[in-house]
């Protein structure tokens, strides 16, 4: 959890504080950042919800309005802040991001450069992997789009584990300052081709390099570039799959012999179905779970490859 201490540092301090970032969660797809202030007050379709009331509770509570609607109270974790941020670019998501973060051996003490910045939902998770002994550099070449990432970092608490920069990476390369002293270099750029060279300079010996590309174009011609001071290069596709969980009430007939009421005969249907209704206050629900109608699907190609070491 990363709720903001007065010192702007990363805090796993368990209660509300006013001037602290919460994530009100209404239900599971309607969830939203709130900065509390004791004076202010919440309004949605379950009442008003007094900002001073939550002052003082534990992530995690349960908290009512004037009207006897609630809603959660839950800390800023990368997870959740990464369903509710504002979305500056096209953003990574969480079966992206674990993956990432893994196969970059990243771990707290890291030091990660990353381009470009874009939304900061893959930044804030490798905040909390680095935390508290190491940094992130990340870079963007749109000056308002880091001036907002770097703001939504002093948000959450994370200005002492994340640096932003304003730098056009793909034409100028990472700053000459980190070379040999990244442990991770993390691209997501249309060209990256022309950034791997500065990346090579940046990275420790046996450093690891990711890229992200939509297009496998980007892939193929990145693998090409990579071949000449990397090894180990591999290519992979998070694809991630949702079940949905429910109780409904099912009945004896249901399901026997793969057949169905409607393929009875009508005597033997209309017997089915007095029979069916007879039991259908006493059938006890089952719960059943199957793939989700709306799974996401491609969102892009991550590429690896490992520094070659000089001996």
């Amino acid at each position: 959890m990363l709720p903001t201490d007065p010192a702007k540092r990363l805090s796993f301090q368990r209660y509300v504080s006013d001037g602290d970032l919460v994530i009100v969660y209404e239900r599971h797809d309607n969830m939203k950042a709130i900065k509390v202030c004791e004076s202010s007050v919440l309004q949605n379709r379950f009442g008003v919800f007094k900002h001073s009331d939550w002052i003082g509770k534990p992530f995690g509570s349960k908290v009512f309005s004037n009207k006897g609607g609630f809603v959660y109270l839950l800390a800023p974790t990368p997870e959740l802040w990464t369903l509710v941020l504002s979305h500056r670019t096209q953003i990574l998501y969480i079966a992206d991001i674990s993956f990432v973060i893994m196969y970059l051996e990243i771990v707290p003490g890291c030091l990660v450069l990353e381009s470009g910045t874009g939304s900061g939902s893959l930044t804030t998770s490798l905040a909390r992997a680095v935390a508290p002994s190491g940094h992130v550099y990340t870079f963007d070449f749109h000056e308002q789009r880091a001036a907002s990432a770097r703001e939504d970092f002093e948000r959450t608490g994370l200005s002492s584990l994340v640096t932003v920069g304003v730098r056009d990476i793909q034409g100028e390369g990472f700053p000459n300052e980190f070379t040999g002293k990244a442990d991770s270099v993390f691209l997501d750029l249309p060209q990256p081709w022309l950034a791997i060279p500065s990346v090579g300079k940046m990275l420790k010996q046996d450093g690891i390099l990711c890229s992200f590309s939509p297009c496998i174009e980007q892939v193929q011609r990145s693998c090409e570039t990579l071949r000449s001071n990397f090894t180990d290069i591999r290519t992979f596709e998070v694809l991630i799959r949702t079940y949905e969980v429910r109780e409904v009430k099912m009945n004896r007939f249901q399901g026997n012999e793969g057949g169905s009421i409607e393929s009875l005969p009508c005597k033997r249907r209309q017997r089915s179905n007095e029979e069916i209704n007879g039991l259908e206050n006493s059938s006890p629900p089952v719960v059943m779970a199957r793939p989700s109608s709306e799974a996401r699907g491609h969102t892009g190609y991550l590429t690896f490859a490992r520094l070659k070491c000089v001996l």
